[in-house]
């Protein structure tokens, strides 16, 4: 949590990998971008902490599960991508597009 402060104060990217299919509920005023200005200055709360955030941050997020099912509510904060498609796989999906 200490180095998620510093990379979040700082605008240093970071990577949160292996995760399962749930993330830690304290990550969610992360997911969410729940930014507000005290004395000027954009802040985050992360738990009890109130921290500055820096607008340069970035959070990244890996899984290693082949085919993950996250629940709707986490789908919905954060974009999703997958590296394991395949060029057959991406054939089929312009084929499926309507004219």
């Amino acid at each position: 949590m200490r180095t998620l402060e510093n990379c979040i104060q700082f605008g240093t990217p970071l990577l949160l990998e292996n995760v399962g299919e749930e993330l830690d509920p304290s990550l969610e005023p992360l997911l969410l971008k729940q930014t507000f200005k005290q004395g000027g200055v954009d802040c985050i709360r992360l738990g009890e902490s109130v921290i500055e955030y820096s607008c340069d941050f970035r959070f990244y997020i890996t899984t290693k599960l082949r085919n993950p099912h996250y629940l709707p509510e986490l789908a919905t904060k954060v974009s999703l991508l997958n590296f394991m498609i395949t060029p057959e796989g991406l054939e089929d999906q312009n084929n499926n597009i309507p004219p």
